[in-house]
């Protein structure tokens, strides 16, 4: 029997019917379509539909859609400003070239952007930490620690 759950996602509200073992990463991309967010392992292991969730990351392959129901949810297509200019995440990852193939793009900065909110001013190992549960094949990780640590840098002035 299919129920009713209402969220917010990237500023806007839905309202969608559900059956119970709906994932929202299955909401996302196909009720929504809200594509940003990627089907990878369906596990929790790869972390290709990462999103944020109530401000905190969260694998949403692995979030029932129910449990999602009064929360905020902000995917990769959320963090493009109102003037339609990048998040400094998403251009760091640009510049740095931390995006390849881009299969793990989205999940990355979307954990990049929750870590950066959290603490602005991380070390390599806590982005090296907050990364851990996003696989990449292509870039060997240090295009990706580097793009986040230059935001960091960016937003504390330049200051180590």
């Amino acid at each position: 029997m299919k129920q009713s759950v209402t969220f917010t996602v990237n500023g806007d509200k839905y309202e969608v019917m559900v059956s119970p073992l709906t994932t929202l990463v299955d909401v996302l991309r196909e009720k929504l379509l809200i594509t940003g967010a990627k089907k990878g392992c369906g596990e929790g292991e790869c972390g290709a539909c990462t999103v944020i969730m109530d401000g905190k990351p969260v694998s949403s392959c692995l979030v029932l859609a129910l449990q999602a129901d009064g929360k905020e949810i902000i995917t990769i297509e959320g963090l493009e400003r109102e003037d339609g200019t990048l998040d400094p995440i998403q251009e760091s990852f640009m510049k740095s070239a931390a995006i390849q193939c881009g299969y793990c793009s989205p999940g990355m900065m979307m954990v990049a952007k929750a870590l950066l909110t959290i603490n602005p001013h991380p070390t390599e190992a806590e982005i090296r930490d907050a990364i851990s549960g996003n696989l990449c094949r292509c870039t060997g990780y240090q295009q990706i620690v580097e793009a986040v640590m230059a935001v960091a840098e960016q937003q504390s002035g330049g200051e180590k």
